[in-house]
């Protein structure tokens, strides 16, 4: 419908492109308004007549030329207001959102993304500030790839640095084979505390970090052996919480991956006279830019974060052929990426501008410290579970007859901690409050899911029935259903939307929507009346709303549960 309204626009103003005329389509906040509306604003200085003057003709115009497919058009204030014939209109919106995956598109057919996201640092806990990289990362995956796009998952480990020089001396020091394999990373993580502990007072124990340091990036064995060790065992870890959350990657090429592509960046720079000398260091510098230069090799002859990063750029253009390479990273990360993408720039490759840096904000607790051993670091493992555990407690005491209640408190739990973090804009910071977290009513991951498993409860009660193909359109043109429908018809264009932004909190607003609009019309339209084109007709409503809010949870990374 809304197409056809374009072909109509498009054909009494020839001023404007189909594109602009697009674009400039609103739709009205209420439905007294009509369903779409055409602001007339820029054509002022087009026909150098007021607005409403030309909303005014323009409304004349089409309504002269009886257009059947509207009940009524009227200028409203330098706004036309289009009303559809209602039944045709909810015929054609079940129609398109009728078929299968009708939100996906081809527009990315062809193209290839790189997402790198997650990324945390070996040898270190899985804490809360992973959650927000991995489940944007995710979300942004399942966005991209339900527009065409082939997407490439790239866990880039932080697997590589001085850091693990400190951890091979704090094991050969402190550590304990047994300890390590029976605790992992937890007891990685005090012995690496205990060097830092002790390095305050023995200054020599970090020149021993960066030989042994050295000595990996010179392919020592011993040295190589160790770390691939402490590698192995964070990877049980990660991946152990990656199957909590449903999720997974393509590559898992950390830093360590590059080390050998570094010479082949410091070779191209040299070879452009971008690197200069700095105190013993290479640079390459940025003043011009107003920013700090970017250090490509340390005095040591060492590589740093923004070599390996150039060398992980090359490599995935070269490997991939991506047309873009996105970086869900934290905020204080600003810079350094900056710095890289302007080095590339600085090189000549015309790809430069193909990639993304996609901060977003920091987390916290709200209504005191959640229940951890580990002090101010919170755990994501713990978080997790300590959801799981809240959706139990709750379902033990609202429907303890529940069937496996285990998968349906995993699949609320972790859902709801997702959709906390995707319902606001990434950038925004994200607060765990339990109580607003695990909120059946509210704007919230289980009210959602809630109402999923709701439709399926009107599937349970109606028993095995089959809708037919031309149901009675007649029965859907009450302004709840007609503002239920309408709202789901805008799933196509809030995909596209929240690619082009990065920003997967506009799928987790229209769910919310369409959840609260459905429930509206399950409470004003009885569903199992007597009347078989009623019951058929609102049947199908609930199908196609069913469909709907499974298809935009699990853009989130979100499962639903049949029952709740």
């Amino acid at each position: 419908m809304k197409n056809k309204l374009i072909d109509i626009l498009s054909e009494n103003i020839t001023d404007l492109s189909r594109e602009d005329i697009e674009a400039a389509i609103e739709i009205p906040k209420k439905s007294d308004m009509g369903d779409y509306a055409f602001p007339c604003f820029r054509l002022a200085k087009v026909f150098r007549k007021a607005p409403n003057l030309i909303a005014e003709d323009l409304a004349k115009t089409i309504n002269e030329k009886e257009y059947d497919i509207f009940s009524k058009v009227e200028n409203v204030g330098g706004y036309i207001n289009f009303f559809f014939a209602k039944e045709q209109f909810a015929r054609q919106i079940i129609d398109v959102i009728g078929k299968e995956n009708y939100e996906a598109s081809d527009e990315g057919q062809g193209k290839t993304v790189c997402i790198d996201y997650s990324s945390p640092n070996v040898a270190k806990n899985f804490h809360v500030g992973h959650l927000r990289t991995t489940i944007i990362g995710n979300s942004l995956y399942k966005i991209y790839s339900k527009l065409g796009y082939h997407v490439e998952r790239i866990n880039h480990l932080g697997d590589w640095g001085t850091q693990f020089g400190k951890l091979i001396v704090a094991y050969k020091k402190w550590g304990s084979k047994v300890e390590v394999e029976k605790n992992g990373i937890s007891e990685l993580m005090k012995i690496y505390v205990k060097f830092h502990e002790e390095a305050e007072k023995d200054d020599s124990l970090n020149d021993q970090a960066r030989e042994w340091f050295v000595k990996m990036e010179q392919g020592d064995e011993e040295a190589l052996s160790i770390w691939q060790w402490f590698k192995d065992i964070s990877l049980v870890e990660y991946k152990r919480i990656y199957n909590l959350l449903g999720m997974d990657f393509d590559h898992f090429t950390g830093e360590s991956f590059y080390r050998d592509k570094t010479q082949d960046v410091i070779d191209k720079l040299n070879k452009k006279n971008l690197l200069v000398e700095s105190d013993g260091a290479k640079i390459v510098p940025l003043d011009e830019y107003d920013m700090a230069p970017c250090l490509i090799m340390k005095k040591d002859g060492s590589s740093i974060y923004a070599t390996r990063d150039l060398a992980a750029l090359f490599y995935r253009k070269n490997t991939y052929h991506f047309d873009k390479c996105l970086y869900v990273t934290g905020l204080e990360q600003k810079l350094h990426f900056a710095q890289v993408f302007k080095v590339i720039e600085l090189m000549g490759y015309d790809w430069y501008d193909q990639m993304v840096h996609i901060p977003y904000g920091l987390v916290s607790m709200e209504g005191g410290k959640l229940s951890t051993r580990s002090g101010n670091v919170i755990y994501a493992e713990e978080i997790l579970h300590e959801s799981i555990n809240k959706i139990r407690e709750i379902i033990e005491e609202k429907n303890p007859d529940l069937p496996d209640k285990d998968t349906v408190s995993r699949q609320v739990g972790i859902g709801a901690i997702l959709f906390n973090d995707l319902y606001n804009q990434r950038i925004k910071d994200v607060v765990f409050n339990w109580d607003k977290i695990l909120n059946f009513d509210g704007e919230t991951g289980p009210y959602v899911q809630y109402t999923y498993a709701r439709c399926a409860s009107v599937f349970r009660k109606v028993g095995e029935v089959n809708i037919p193909e031309d149901i009675d359109y007649s029965v859907l043109t009450d302004e709840t259903t007609m503002n239920l429908l309408k709202d789901m018809q805008r799933f196509p264009g809030i995909v596209k939307d929240a690619a082009a932004r990065f920003e997967p909190f506009m799928i987790a607003r229209f769910a919310v929507s369409v959840a609260q609009h459905f429930n509206k019309f399950y409470h004003d339209c009885q569903i199992n009346v007597p009347e078989e084109n009623v019951k058929y007709a609102r049947l199908k409503v609930v199908q196609i709303t069913m469909r709907v809010i499974k298809d935009a949870l699990d853009l989130l990374g979100i499962e639903c549960p049949e029952q709740m």
